[in-house]
């Protein structure tokens, strides 16, 4: 299973948010290419970065972040504002090796398979972010009508292979990961599932790596705020 360590940009700072409200902000950092360095070093082969600016509707969508983050060695998966095919575009050219699509999925379906068809499968993930068990659009502001089960599926019949789901009401507050709701999901549906939000203890990785079912688990709050390291999320995740 594979660890995303987040890195959540808001106003050129490393910052994470609970529950997706920037009100309720803590910032890590003013030098995001330096934290990314960080986790780089300590084993991390995967980012996961959010432009909270373009989530939010802000011009900023940090395309000059992005590039010089890609530049190291490390692969970036890249989200936030991503609504139309033309920021996807200027990502992926940014050096983003993953596009994670949410709203643009839910609002126009035919639109996220556009996007897989050309830029790839294994470069885009549908972004699956649940409240009251529907799926939220819009930096979590607004609620679908849809199931991420539901969702799931017919993303995954336009040809995705790539989910996150987050369940919103944990994110941020270390309350812990919903295994029984991330396992279930990609059970039900097939798709390559990130957990996402609430993971707080090696036990919630290990957890997640043994269901067999998750592909990964992105991590923000517990690492910085150093509940344990990355290399020991790493070894969870492998099983040890």
């Amino acid at each position: 299973m594979l660890i995303y360590p987040a890195i959540d940009l808001l106003d050129g700072k490393v910052v994470r948010l609970r529950e997706g409200d920037p009100k309720q902000r803590s910032v890590f950092s003013d030098d995001p290419v330096a934290t990314a360095r960080q986790w780089i070093d300590h084993g991390a082969e995967w980012l996961h970065m959010v432009s909270l600016d373009g989530t939010f509707g802000a011009s900023n969508q940090n395309m000059a972040l992005l590039e010089a983050v890609a530049k190291l060695d490390v692969n970036v998966q890249f989200t936030g504002g991503l609504r139309d095919m033309a920021a996807l575009q200027s990502a992926r050219d940014a050096g983003a090796s993953r596009l994670v699509i949410g709203t643009m999925a839910v609002k126009d379906p035919a639109a996220a398979g556009e996007a897989i068809g050309r830029f790839g499968a294994d470069h885009v993930a549908i972004a699956l972010d649940s409240r009251e068990g529907k799926v939220a659009t819009h930096g979590w502001t607004e609620l679908s009508q849809q199931t991420p089960v539901e969702m799931g599926k017919r993303l995954r019949d336009l040809g995705a292979v790539h989910a996150l789901y987050t369940d919103i009401s944990r994110d941020g507050g270390m309350a812990g990961v919903n295994i029984t709701d991330t396992v279930a999901l990609a059970q039900a549906t097939g798709l390559r599932v990130i957990a996402s939000g609430g993971i707080s203890t090696l036990a919630d990785i290990s957890k997640l790596a043994r269901s067999g079912a998750v592909a990964g688990a992105i991590i923000g709050m517990a690492l910085y705020q150093e509940s344990f390291t990355l290399e020991d999320a790493l070894s969870a995740a492998g099983g040890e």
